[in-house]
C-alpha cells in the first residue's frame, strides 16, 4: 500500500490501552521486572550448580545461628526470619497503599507509603549487622579430631582477614586462633570460597534493589504529600512502584530458600 493512499491524520497506538489493556507505563514496568527476573535466574541457577557440585557447604543452620543481642545462643535461621517477616509486613503495606490509591484517599497512601520505607530501611539495617558480624563477629565453625575423625562445633573468634568458608588454615594459624589443641589434632573444614562470593554478590545485589525501592517509595511519598496525584486524578505511579517493590519481596523469597534453608 503506497503512503498516499493512508489518510491524512491517522492516528497509530501511542501506548494507551491497547494492545495489552493497561497503560505504557505498566507494560515498562512488567518489562523490565521481566528483565530483572532473568539476572536474578541466572545468578540463582549459577549457585545452585556450584553448591550441588561442591563436596562440601556450610550448614546455614551453623552460618546464621545468632542474633543481635544474644550472641551465640543457637538460633538458627531466627534472625533471617525476622528480615523476611519485616520484608513481608512492607510489601502488605504497600498492597494497602495501592487499594487507597485506587479509592482516591491521599492520607492513607500517605500513612502506608510511610510504613513501608520505614519497612525497608529495618530491612536494610538488619542486613548491614548480619553482614558486619559475618566479616567481624564470633561464629561457630566445624572442626574435626584427626585421631577419632569425630566432629565439633567450636567457637571462632573471626577478623577481617580471615573467612570461615575461605582456605584451610596452617597449624599454626589454628592455635592462633585456640582451635587447635593436644599437639594440632583437630583441623578445621573450610567451605568452599564460593560460598562467601555469591553470599555477598547475590544479597547484596538485592539489598541494592530495596534500597532502590526505599528511595522510589520516597519520591512517592513526597509526590503524594505534596498532592501531585490528586491533580492528576490518579495514584498510577503508587501502583507502578509498588509493582517494583513486590517484585522484590518475590525475589528474596528465593534468595532465603536457596542460602539460608537448603
Amino acid at each position: 500500500m503506497s503512503t498516499a493512499s493512508i489518510p491524512a491524520g491517522t492516528k497509530w497506538w501511542s501506548g494507551g490501552k491497547s494492545p495489552f489493556n493497561v497503560s505504557y507505563g505498566k507494560v515498562m514496568m512488567w518489562y523490565f521486572l521481566m528483565s530483572d527476573a532473568f539476572t536474578f535466574g541466572a545468578f540463582l541457577i549459577s549457585y545452585g550448580t556450584i553448591r550441588f557440585s561442591a563436596n562440601y557447604w556450610p550448614d546455614p543452620n551453623h552460618v546464621f545461628s545468632t542474633f543481635p543481642g544474644f550472641g551465640h545462643a543457637n538460633l538458627p535461621l531466627a534472625f533471617v526470619s525476622v528480615m523476611t517477616f519485616i520484608l513481608i509486613v512492607s510489601s502488605v503495606t504497600m498492597v494497602l497503599a495501592v487499594h487507597a490509591g485506587h479509592h482516591m484517599q491521599k492520607k492513607q497512601v500517605e500513612k502506608y507509603m510511610l510504613w513501608t520505607i520505614l519497612g525497608g530501611i529495618a530491612f536494610l539495617s538488619c542486613q548491614a549487622w548480619e553482614w558486619t558480624h559475618l566479616l567481624t563477629g564470633t561464629h561457630n565453625v566445624l572442626v574435626q579430631d584427626i585421631t577419632t575423625g569425630k566432629y565439633a562445633i567450636e567457637q571462632w573468634a573471626q577478623t577481617t582477614t580471615h573467612n570461615p568458608w575461605g582456605p584451610a588454615v596452617s597449624e599454626e594459624q589454628l592455635h592462633a586462633l585456640g582451635l587447635a589443641v593436644q599437639g594440632g589434632e583437630h583441623v578445621y573444614l573450610p567451605g568452599p570460597k564460593a560460598f562467601g562470593g555469591y553470599f555477598y554478590g547475590i544479597t547484596g545485589f538485592h539489598g541494592f534493589h530495596v534500597l532502590s525501592g526505599v528511595v522510589i517509595n520516597i519520591v512517592m511519598y513526597v509526590k503524594a504529600k505534596l498532592g501531585h496525584f490528586e491533580e492528576r486524578g490518579h495514584y498510577e505511579m503508587i501502583e507502578k512502584a509498588g509493582l517494583y517493590w513486590h517484585f522484590v519481596d518475590l525475589v528474596w523469597v528465593f534468595v532465603f530458600l536457596c542460602f539460608y534453608l537448603l
